[in-house]
């Protein structure tokens, strides 16, 4: 097999590959690998292209005994860290003896996994506290508080306070398990969402009264239609309500403002754009990004002490992206938050 043809064959792998002969040296790299690794590998020595000692044993290993061998190669790429598993297979093509170095990108597999074991981890964590707390008081009502009435009013009230809160993290990762198994089925019912948004502020209403919270509905009369679910709408806007009354603070002013426009930018189309607004605290930039990551809150104990699972607005992006919609966050300290969902508008 001629220099060309073993060329021809590397060039037609649809991984990062290269060729390594005797004496370390590479005699073919396609062009995937040479975008990996740097231009003109051909006739260089492996030194000086691969200096990560696995890569460098399992080539040699190979190379020695005519087995295929695996490792993994790190590398990073603007700023972000990047996983390749690399495969060594021994090869004979005519004159070439020599092993056949593959790099397959696995960094989203790596990231689904590590995503995988910190939901177990953090579940295991919520789930925790509340049983080490109700198996305590149980210890103590079956022992000391076996006869204290008062004591055992207190812990009774706290018993079900925190057994709720298990109720609802499991009521939450059931949610969000359905909505993550639907995220694909795009919804096909015409919704109207002005009578949407005002049932929802309407059976929402007692919750912004007890916390003295002014609800303020910029809504027009007319029909305003999306695709969408009803129900899960519902729920991802009295989430929004909901968490701008609780951490908007007491004796503050939340604005629910609906919008049609003619074309969105981020939907190339017409669009419904629903606004969330509080004249709260607001939230650190730094924080912006992760909101929408399971189990993560600007503040622990107070999301726990509310009675937040971490869930909720993980539930609100997996509803929003099956409605082929977004979900965009603004807010700053001291000059409270809005949350905007863009949804595409029935024509």
């Amino acid at each position: 097999m001629t220099q060309d043809a073993i060329q021809g064959l590397i060039d037609a792998l649809p991984l990062p590959s290269l060729i390594v002969t005797q004496g370390d040296r590479i005699v073919g790299a396609n062009a995937r690998a040479e975008k990996l690794l740097g231009q003109g590998l051909a006739g260089r020595h492996l030194v000086t292209v691969l200096r990560h000692p696995s890569v460098l044993d399992a080539i040699e290993a190979c190379a020695t005994s005519h087995q295929p061998k695996t490792t993994r190669y790190l590398t990073s790429a603007d700023r972000n860290e990047i996983t390749y598993q690399v495969y060594c297979g021994y090869v004979e093509l005519a004159e070439v003896q020599g092993v056949l170095v593959s790099f397959e990108d696995i960094t989203d597999v790596e990231a689904v996994g590590q995503m995988r074991r910190d939901f177990v981890a953090n579940v295991s964590h919520e789930l925790r506290t509340p049983l080490t707390a109700l198996m305590g008081f149980i210890e103590t009502l079956q022992g000391p508080a076996q006869n204290d009435p008062v004591a055992q009013k207190r812990f009774l009230g706290i018993m079900m306070t925190e057994a709720g809160r298990m109720n609802r993290l499991v009521s939450d990762l059931l949610s969000l398990s359905q909505v993550e198994s639907e995220e694909r089925i795009r919804p096909s019912h015409s919704i109207d969402l002005t009578l949407l948004i005002g049932s929802t502020l309407r059976s929402i209403a007692p919750v912004a009264d007890k916390a003295r919270v002014k609800l303020v509905k910029e809504v027009p009369t007319d029909l305003v239609l999306v695709p969408g679910d009803e129900d899960q709408l519902r729920q991802v806007f009295t989430n929004l309500i909901e968490n701008a009354i609780k951490y908007g603070g007491d004796d503050q002013t939340v604005t629910v403002k609906l919008t049609h426009v003619q074309r969105d930018p981020a939907l190339r189309g017409p669009a419904v754009r629903i606004e969330v607004c509080d004249t709260g605290p607001g939230i650190d930039q730094v924080h912006l990004p992760r909101l929408t990551e399971r189990f993560y809150r600007v503040d622990s104990h107070r999301s726990r002490e509310m009675g937040g699972t971490g869930l909720g607005l993980a539930i609100v992006k997996h509803i929003v992206n099956r409605h082929r919609g977004r979900l965009k966050i603004d807010s700053s300290p001291e000059e409270g938050s809005r949350f905007t969902v863009i949804l595409p508008a029935l024509d």
